[in-house]
């Protein structure tokens, strides 16, 4: 990685399709946010009230895989505008729930879903194949996990801080 960030590190963490719960282990990080926050500007996230995209972020931490139209324009843009991409959880780095459909198809997904009722507003176009971010953007850091630990989630961000890329054989695992 590069050299370590002088000025506040500009993290943005974004929810694509997914549960939720690789926030939560965010979250989990606890008192050790604290810790972080005088090294960290949370610039965008579900997390707090931002609803454009900034221009220039150091570190995007992904939750979901990409599985919409609009995950798919989103993804696209935090590349163009982030530094580094982290992969944060399985359904990020493999499709994990997400593209359990992909087997069986969109057209019977949609029928099994809705029948003869598909909502004609308000709905993201479905993607033909749900993909992990990887194969839609270059991604640098890949954290699996279902959901990856506190203590997983944090290792990376201090390694990132310092510059170092992060050494996560030991640390997580798929699915755990």
């Amino acid at each position: 990685m590069k050299e370590g960030f002088a000025r506040q590190f500009r993290v943005a963490t974004v929810w694509l399709d997914g549960c939720s719960g690789c926030h939560m282990s965010l979250l989990d990080m606890d008192e050790r946010l604290m810790a972080l926050a005088d090294k960290i500007t949370l610039v965008y996230s579900p997390l707090v009230d931002a609803k454009e995209f900034p221009d220039e972020v150091d570190v995007t931490i992904v939750e979901g895989a990409v599985a919409t139209d609009e995950d798919l324009a989103k993804i696209r843009k935090i590349r163009a505008h982030s530094k580094v991409i982290v992969s944060l959880g399985d359904c990020a780095v493999t499709g994990n729930i997400s593209a359990m459909r992909n087997p069986i198809g969109l057209a019977a997904v949609t029928v099994r879903s809705y029948g003869d009722n598909l909502p004609a507003d308000n709905l993201p176009v479905l993607l033909e194949t749900v993909l992990p971010v990887h194969q839609v953007v270059p991604v640098e850091v890949f954290v699996p996990g279902c959901p990856p630990s506190a203590d997983t989630i944090h290792h990376t961000l201090v390694e990132l801080l310092a510059g170092r890329q992060p050494q996560l054989n030991e640390l997580t695992r798929f699915g755990a």
